[in-house]
């Protein structure tokens, strides 16, 4: 029965008509091409040229930031090794000045050795020349006391005691 009814409605569609509906068709068409798909394939156009153009200014800032860093990174070597640079000149300075330091220290205390070592000669010749004028003048005293007294030799040897007793005293 379904059959039938579409036999039905098939024909009673006029060949008019659909001549008429495909002509508007394509007049809609060809209207749609003009007005709607000419300007929005320009624009879609427009879009993918601007969508190129920021991917390739984003590539190319994304090389320039590339060589802006090893630019960077190599700025930083270089600076790190003139740091290095200097830290061990400072280092060899430091240790040249110790060296030096250290020269001029040993060059005082020899000097100062040699200076103490003078005096002490010269205080122990004053030293001994003071005893041998204390020996002589005790000798003459002595030989003074012996001449005015002759004594045997007990009395020689007390008196001698007793003079180095008086000398011992004195100092």
């Amino acid at each position: 029965m379904k059959e039938v009814e579409f036999l039905t409605i098939g024909a009673a569609v006029n060949g008019g008509t659909i001549i008429a509906q495909l002509i508007i068709f394509l007049v809609l068409l060809a209207l749609l091409r003009k007005f709607a798909w000419g300007p929005l394939m320009g624009i879609m156009k427009q879009r993918e040229e601007h969508i190129a153009s920021e991917i390739e200014t984003a590539e190319k800032n994304r090389a320039e930031a590339q060589e802006f860093l090893a630019q960077q990174q190599r700025e930083l070597k270089k600076t790190r090794e003139e740091a290095q640079s200097m830290i061990e000149n400072a280092k060899q300075l430091g240790e040249n000045q110790g060296k030096e330091i250290i020269a001029a220290a040993k060059e005082e205390a020899e000097r100062i050795k040699k200076e103490a070592v003078a005096e002490i000669e010269r205080e122990k010749e004053a030293a001994i020349t003071s005893l041998k004028e204390q020996v002589a003048s005790l000798s003459v005293m002595i030989a003074s006391k012996v001449i005015e007294k002759e004594l045997d030799e007990k009395a020689q040897e007390a008196l001698i005691n007793d003079y180095l007793k008086e000398v011992g005293e004195e100092r």
